[in-house]
């Protein structure tokens, strides 16, 4: 005869560390997003005939067993923002407000150490210039 009595055993409490318990990961074209939105913040107003910016990020995940778990940066993530800009204007303190925007929100978003941004201007647009192809 069986003298289980139908009660389930106590749960035994899960002793694994938060961060060793599982892997988030962002995907780069996320990472790639929220860089873009970060340098459209960054330089807005953004003119209506000025194209929005473009990122491209490489995101490397962080080494395992380096460095305390929490608080610590998932991965890390060069970015490349390419962008137009109006002429005149103080290009070089707008690519740096850019830089600082891009690290200050891919960091915060996405948990990324962001060591490299850089920001390359395609285009210099001057006030009232069209949109397009001129000859």
């Amino acid at each position: 005869m069986s003298t289980d009595t139908g009660a389930a055993a106590p749960a035994v409490p899960d002793r694994t560390p938060p961060g060793e318990r599982g892997f988030t990961r962002i995907a780069d074209r996320v990472v790639a997003k929220i860089a873009a939105r970060a340098a459209r913040e960054a330089i807005a107003p953004l003119p209506r005939d000025l194209g929005p910016p473009h990122a491209t990020v490489n995101v490397r995940p962080r080494a395992r067993g380096t460095g305390p778990v929490e608080d610590s940066p998932f991965a890390t993530a060069r970015v490349r923002v390419v962008l137009e800009l109006e002429y005149p204007g103080d290009i070089g303190a707008r690519c740096a407000a850019v830089r600082r925007r891009v690290t200050e929100r891919v960091g915060t978003l996405a948990n990324m150490e962001v060591p490299q941004v850089v920001v390359e201007v395609e285009r210099l647009r001057l006030p009232g210039e069209r949109q397009g192809r001129t000859v």
